[in-house]
């Protein structure tokens, strides 16, 4: 997790290093902005005109070292019309006010002030959680820098506020979520030699410092308990397969929980049906869906959610070897229905099945959501900006798209149907792992949703939006950690006693 930024707030009298202030889309300033601004007001107008900036929400304006101020450089941030700014605008902006700035400053102050005048703490901490999230990096295995990739290795960013000791208690209960995060990046970005199953376990108990209860379930036990659909998968890998089961215990004692399924497969060859090389790399991080259910969990520990949640991620390898499961196996998931393995490479469904009846019988969740890079077809419906939603619950597909609006990390419902269900019925097994081609997301749901039962259950395919994510204003990472910040808004405006 990345720590180079040292987030405070301070007075609006405090001003030290880069200062960034806020303007409308008409220039007009907050009143604490205006004053500070006084030295350099007709050198700020002419620059504005020069650069044509008109205040256009997320454009910048930059003056280097401004004659009259204390300070290197001057970061004018437009905010469009501040009664249209939602919560995820403030986090937008947070995150161009620290992308206007040289990445080797170490000292920025931000004027928390509108035109409307000084924000409130809560919408501090939106700014604080989007500045958290683009100034994250990944480098740790970088041992020389390039020209232009110089940083400062620490940055003190302060926001000068009309109240510092609210906004500083509204941060800390933001924090915890720009944690989880930053923790579900941190994994994703990993290389797969050094993240492998015993390795992501371990780093999962960490959770435990917060409170979180933690199993970890090893093949013996996995076999015991009859998972021969995940144990099929790992069984031709050297390192040998997990299941993590999290607790968070923050609802009414005896309550039915919620639950959260990760896939979590370390590193994806395609087993025997081996992926091409071009591009298997990205494959270290087909272990998403169970980096965001760790740091999902983070959050919900860190804020001490009012609520009970299960979070449970299977972990294995895909490999090829002599002991790799082929095509034509037919394997028996834990709920006793047989499986045709079709193709080896379809292996993130046999892992769900088993953790998804597992979590199901076992606590009887008031709902599952699981998250899985599942398909490539589902990038080929929605691209990289919609993830792909397949639910036998209307309620859940509501409150899962209004909380995607919420934070910008958005979903899509897909269709199911039995038509879809008949093209996994195989000859010789209650089903086969794969329908062929067409309608690939549809028909791995389908699978899926073959393990449910009744329970309201939701299935996030997030293969276009957790890998090689889309540079954003809060994401210039590989992966962005998506999902962590939609399902805790999920939890927090409808689970929460």
């Amino acid at each position: 997790m990345t720590d180079r930024l040292k987030i405070g707030f301070t007075p609006f009298n405090r001003v030290g290093g880069v200062l960034v202030t806020f303007c409308n889309d008409g220039l007009k300033f907050g009143p604490a902005t205006q004053k500070a601004l006084t030295p350099i007001a007709d050198l700020q107008r002419r620059a504005a005109a020069a650069d044509r900036f008109t205040g256009k929400i997320a454009s910048t304006l930059t003056i280097i070292a401004p004659p009259g101020l204390d300070s290197p450089r001057l970061v004018v941030i437009g905010t469009g019309k501040e009664r249209n700014l939602r919560d995820r605008d403030l986090v937008r902006l947070g995150g161009v006010a620290v992308g206007g700035v040289p990445a080797v400053a170490d000292e920025v102050t931000i004027l928390a002030e509108f035109a409307g005048g000084a924000l409130k703490a809560e919408q501090i901490a939106q700014l604080a959680l989007g500045a958290r999230l683009r100034a994250y990096r990944f480098d740790r295995y970088k041992t020389k820098r390039k020209e232009g990739e110089e940083h400062a290795e620490k940055v003190e960013l302060n926001f000068a506020c009309a109240n510092p000791t609210a906004a500083e208690r509204a941060w800390r209960r933001v924090e915890g979520i720009a944690d989880g995060v930053m923790i579900a990046r941190d994994l994703i970005n990993e290389p797969a030699n050094v993240l492998y199953p015993a390795e992501f376990a371990r780093r999962a108990m960490g959770l435990r410092k917060l409170g979180v209860a933690i199993e970890v379930l090893d093949v013996a036990a996995m076999r015991k308990l009859g998972m021969g659909a995940l144990l099929g998968v790992g069984q031709g890998s050297g390192h040998e397969s997990k299941l993590v089961v999290m607790r968070w215990n923050g609802g009414k004692r005896g309550s039915n929980p919620i639950a959260f399924v990760g896939k979590g497969v370390c590193f994806d060859t395609g087993g025997i049906s081996i992926k091409p090389a071009a591009g298997m790399e990205d494959m270290k991080g087909d272990m998403a869906g169970a980096a965001c259910v760790v740091g999902l969990m983070h959050a919900l520990a860190t804020r001490k959610a009012r609520v009970s949640a299960v979070g449970a991620i299977g972990l294995v390898e895909n490999m090829p070897d002599g002991k790799a499961q082929r095509p034509g196996d037919i394997v028996t998931s834990m709920s006793g229905q047989t499986i045709e393995v079709i193709n080896t490479d379809a292996e993130g469904r046999l892992v769900l099945a088993d953790v998804l009846h597992y979590v199901n019988k076992r606590f009887k969740p008031r709902f599952m959501i699981n998250l899985a890079t599942l398909t490539g077809a589902i990038m080929v419906a929605l691209g990289q900006e919609y993830a792909g939603l397949f639910s036998n619950d209307d309620r859940l597909v509501e409150r899962l798209e209004k909380a995607g609006e919420a934070t910008r990390e958005r979903v899509w419902r897909m269709p199911l149907g039995p038509e879809y269900d008949k093209i996994i019925d195989s000859k010789f097994a209650d089903m086969k792992n794969t329908g062929g081609r067409w309608a690939g997301s549809i028909t791995a749901a389908q699978f899926l949703q073959r393990f449910v039962g009744k329970t309201p259950w939701a299935h996030l395919d997030i293969a276009g939006t957790a890998l090689g994510s889309p540079q954003t204003d809060t994401n210039k990472s590989w992966s962005s950690g998506w999902g962590v910040r939609l399902l805790d808004q999920l939890v927090a405006d409808y689970y929460e006693r």
